[in-house]
C-alpha cells in the first residue's frame, strides 16, 4: 500500500514537471537576427503570442548592445532609459514572463533604441497557445537533473 502511495505521487510530480516543461515556451527575441538594429521588433513580436510563464531570451553581441527593461509605456514610447527596472549585458539573457500584462524592453546604447531598437511584449495568461515558429532551436531544457530521472523512471516503468 505504501509503495503504490509512492509511485502515486512520483506520476504526479514528474506529471506537472513535464506539463510545465511543454507549456512554457522560449523566444528568442528577432529570431534568427537576434537583438539588432536590423530587426522589426513591432512586426516580430506581433507574429509571436506570448503567455505566462515563457521565456524571452535577447542574444547579442554584449560590446554593441545591452537589455534595459523600462518601467512605462511613457519611458517606452520616448526612449527614456534613464531609470530602467532591470538591465542587462551578457549577451545571452533569459527574461521570464511571470505574469500577464505588457513590458518595455530597449536597448541601452546611446541612439539605438531611438533607432527601433526596443520591444513591447504583451503576455496572457490561461491557456493561449504560444507561437511554436518563436521557440528557440535548442532542445527543450529538462526541469529534473538527469541522475533523477534516471532513477525515476524504473518506477514509472513498473507503474504501467
Amino acid at each position: 500500500m505504501e509503495a503504490n502511495l509512492y509511485r502515486c505521487m512520483l506520476v504526479v510530480v514528474i506529471g506537472a514537471v513535464m506539463i510545465e516543461q511543454v507549456a512554457a515556451a522560449q523566444h528568442v527575441v528577432g529570431g534568427s537576427q537576434g537583438w539588432d538594429e536590423s530587426t522589426d521588433f513591432d512586426s516580430w513580436a506581433s507574429g509571436n503570442t506570448f503567455k505566462v510563464g515563457d521565456q524571452l531570451v535577447f542574444r547579442y553581441n554584449p560590446g554593441l548592445h545591452s537589455v534595459v527593461e523600462l518601467g512605462s509605456e511613457s519611458a517606452y514610447k520616448s526612449c527614456d532609459t534613464s531609470s530602467p527596472v532591470n538591465s542587462f549585458s551578457g549577451g545571452n539573457d533569459v527574461v521570464k514572463l511571470n505574469k500577464p500584462g505588457s513590458r518595455y524592453f530597449a536597448c541601452g546604447t546611446a541612439g539605438h533604441c531611438e533607432q527601433g531598437m526596443k520591444l513591447k511584449v504583451t503576455t496572457l495568461t490561461g491557456n493561449a497557445p504560444s507561437n511554436p515558429a518563436s521557440t528557440s532551436s535548442a532542445p527543450p531544457r529538462l526541469l529534473l537533473p538527469p541522475f533523477l530521472a534516471a532513477l525515476l523512471l524504473p518506477q514509472l516503468l513498473i507503474l504501467f
